[in-house]
């Protein structure tokens, strides 16, 4: 009877025990534990957008690594992750308190075939970018090599080295295009790049002509910024405001003098011609000077301010504005200064799907100050002096694309181009020179993907310039590239 007893009495045992019932939940915790749940959901939501604005939006500069150069590994280690090791390295070493470590290594190959209703010599003016088809037949824009590697916990570095063929000899040419170190992590939100980098001027020009979704550059770009973009030595630091909206703000100093700076002191690469009397001319004509950095006021100096809003799920816009500053080689007091705004607006119904559209502007504007200008070339004979006021060029102009993404392997693509200017040159009339003439053109584009390391395109360009012989020309662009190594996929 006890045994029974005891069997059918648990709360006397456990009370014999001096174990205690578990005591209710307090009122209100099961909601707390779910409304965490929910604000956590929203997050991750958050999260997941902000990635795909990287992945997409070639404009902030906080993604120049994650996306607009399409080859880091997306996540930051923190210091402990650092100093053991990362699964994704292909090379890792311990030294000291460091371990470095290569990310990446890969090969990019980019090519373009096809023909024109201008000869070849035409077609270099027609396509000024360094790296646009440059002939009828076949033209190598580049062999890329790039490297990442992870020096400490504190940086990373990156080395771009490209490779062409000159389009007349058919030499090889190699140039080191980037390699810049790169802070990990900086408090204030900030981020510092230092070293030989393009200048965070818009949204192509810190490209790489691989990320170009169209075969060439832009015309105001290559007018503007250079054949092969601005780019020199410097610095640049980063900074991204605490608002509720991704907001970005960069400034930097640069050398002006490397012949990249094509609007300053490197004004000797485009446009350059030997002039009467051995001369040298540069832009519209004018006589250029060797001129040095002396002091701060002769680098090249540069702001930019770009802001992402996400309207809804499917559509965000970012908006930049751009500028640089700095000295060119018209003379002592020659100064130029580059104004841009871009604008890009992309829609994308599902976040599953790659379906969606991109629409992208910029809208530039350069003065290049002239200054005065005097050379006796006989001293006996005044007559020989070659005197110049001051003046002041004025080129500008725009592209606008749009891009439609049918899936991941088809996309469409139609671009319009405008280019001119004011003022001319000593020499050549604006309309007869080919790098500020009124220029129009028209570009449809479709491109196929087989594989996110294949890129196939087609391009077709209609151009319309004051310079050419019959005012316009038509050419066939046919565009295809090659990724080896562990380069990431091209961003839609």
């Amino acid at each position: 009877m006890h045994l029974v007893s005891l069997a059918l009495s648990p709360g006397w045992v456990l009370a014999s025990l001096n174990v205690q019932e578990p005591a209710p939940p307090e009122p209100g915790v099961e909601e707390q534990i779910q409304s965490l749940r929910e604000a956590n959901e929203l997050q991750r939501n958050k999260i997941e957008q902000l990635e795909r604005l990287l992945d997409r939006d070639g404009n902030l500069a906080s993604a120049r690594i994650e996306s607009e150069r399409q080859d880091e590994p997306a996540r930051t280690m923190s210091g402990e992750e650092h100093a053991h090791g990362a699964e994704d390295s292909l090379w890792s070493s311990d030294l000291g308190f460091a371990n470095l470590r290569m990310l990446h290594v890969s090969l990019d190959l980019l090519m373009a075939a096809g023909t024109s209703t201008e000869e070849n010599d035409s077609i270099e003016q027609l396509e000024g970018g360094a790296h646009d088809p440059k002939r009828r037949g076949f033209t190598l824009q580049n062999a890329e090599l790039s490297l990442l590697g992870s020096v400490d916990p504190y940086f990373d570095v990156e080395t771009y080295i490209v490779l062409t063929l000159d389009p007349e000899s058919g030499e090889t040419e190699v140039e080191l295009e980037e390699a810049f170190a790169k802070t990990r992590q900086l408090s204030g939100n900030l981020d510092l790049e230092v070293g030989h980098i393009f200048s965070e001027f818009g949204v192509i020009n810190p490209l790489h002509p691989h990320q170009w979704e169209f075969v060439d550059q832009p015309v105001v770009n290559t007018r503007l910024l250079g054949p092969d973009g601005a780019r020199a030595l410097g610095f640049r630091v980063g900074w991204l405001a605490p608002l509720p909206f991704e907001s970005h703000l960069h400034v930097g100093m640069q050398n002006a003098d490397q012949e990249q700076m094509s609007s300053f002191l490197g004004s000797f690469e485009h446009g350059h011609e030997e002039g009467e009397g051995g001369l040298d001319e540069g832009l519209g004509g004018r006589p250029l000077v060797d001129r040095d950095e002396s002091d701060l006021g002769d680098f090249v100096y540069l702001a930019r301010w770009a802001s992402s809003f996400q309207a809804d799920q499917a559509w965000s816009t970012t908006l930049g504005l751009s500028f640089l500053h700095g000295p060119n080689a018209s003379g002592e007091d020659g100064r130029t200064t580059i104004y841009g705004t871009d604008l890009m607006v992309e829609w994308k119904p599902d976040p599953s799907k790659p379906r969606g559209a991109v629409w992208q502007t910029e809208i530039m504007k350069r003065e290049w100050y002239a200054d005065h200008f005097f050379s006796a070339e006989d001293e006996s004979d005044p007559t020989d002096d070659v005197v110049l006021d001051d003046d002041l060029l004025l080129d500008f102009g725009l592209y606008s694309q749009v891009l439609y993404f049918v899936d991941e392997h088809w996309s469409t693509g139609l671009r319009y181009e405008v280019a001119s200017g004011e003022g001319d040159g000593t020499e050549v009339a604006r309309e007869d020179d080919p790098f500020r003439d009124d220029r129009t053109r028209i570009s449809p584009l479709i491109a196929w993907r087989p594989s996110e390391f294949t890129r196939i395109r087609l391009q077709y360009n209609y151009d319309r310039a004051d310079h050419l012989e019959h005012d316009d020309a038509h050419s066939f662009w046919l565009g295809v590239e090659f990724l080896i190594g562990s380069h990431g996929s091209h961003a839609h």
